[in-house]
C-alpha cells in the first residue's frame, strides 16, 4: 500500500507541469489542475502491488500549486487498516511533464496522455531496494470514466509492458476521503 501510495502524489505533480507546459506558464488555468481526483485505475510490476491489488479501492488525491510550481498532493487511500492520509511536495524537475520528490523515496513521474479537464493517465518510476518499480495510474474528477477513457488506459498499459494481471480498475468505495477530518 505504502509503494501505492507514495506513487499516486508524483503522477499527479507531472499532471500539472504538463498543463502549464500546454498553456505556458503565463496562461495557466490552475483551476484545471488544482483540486480534487479520484484514483481510478492502475497497473504496476511491483509484487506488493502483485499480491494486494485485489484488495485495493478508489483513493482520492487532491493538488496545490504552491509557489515557483511546486505541487502539495494530499491522498487518502483506502487500506484494510483503515483510511490512510499522505501528503507530499513535488518539484519540477526541469524536463516538461515531469516532478520529482525524494519524500520516502525517490520517485519521478509522467503524463502519459489528459485531456486537461476531466482525466489524466500518469507513469512514475520509483527505484526501492535497488529495483526500478513502474506504475500507470489513470486519475478522474469523477468516480467514473467512459468506456472509451478505460480502453485508452487498459492500451497505454499495454503499451507500456503490463500485462493484463497488472492492470486494475479499482472498485468505488465512500468510507476513505479527503473531506474527513
Amino acid at each position: 500500500m505504502r509503494t501505492v501510495g507514495l506513487s499516486l502524489g508524483l503522477a499527479l505533480l507531472c499532471f500539472l507541469h504538463a498543463e502549464a507546459g500546454d498553456l505556458g506558464a503565463a496562461g495557466l488555468d490552475k483551476s484545471k489542475i488544482a483540486g480534487k481526483w479520484h484514483i481510478i485505475a492502475l497497473a504496476s510490476d511491483s509484487e506488493h502491488y502483485l499480491r494486494r491489488k485485489d484488495e485495493l479501492k478508489m483513493a482520492m488525491a487532491t493538488i496545490a500549486v504552491l509557489g515557483e510550481g511546486d505541487l502539495k498532493v494530499s491522498f487518502a487511500i483506502p487500506t484494510p487498516e483503515g483510511c490512510k492520509k499522505l501528503e507530499s511536495i513535488y518539484k519540477q524537475t526541469g524536463i516538461p511533464g515531469e516532478y520529482y520528490s525524494s519524500e520516502r523515496g525517490n520517485k519521478t513521474a509522467q503524463v502519459v496522455d489528459t485531456d486537461g479537464k476531466t482525466y489524466a493517465v500518469i507513469f512514475a518510476s520509483r527505484v526501492k531496494d535497488g529495483k526500478t518499480l513502474h506504475m500507470l495510474r489513470l486519475y478522474s474528477r469523477t468516480r467514473q470514466v467512459s468506456p472509451k477513457i478505460t480502453a485508452l488506459f487498459k492500451k497505454l498499459a499495454k503499451e507500456k509492458s503490463f500485462t493484463d494481471e497488472m492492470i486494475k480498475m479499482l472498485p468505488s468505495q465512500e468510507e476513505c476521503s479527503l473531506d474527513e477530518a
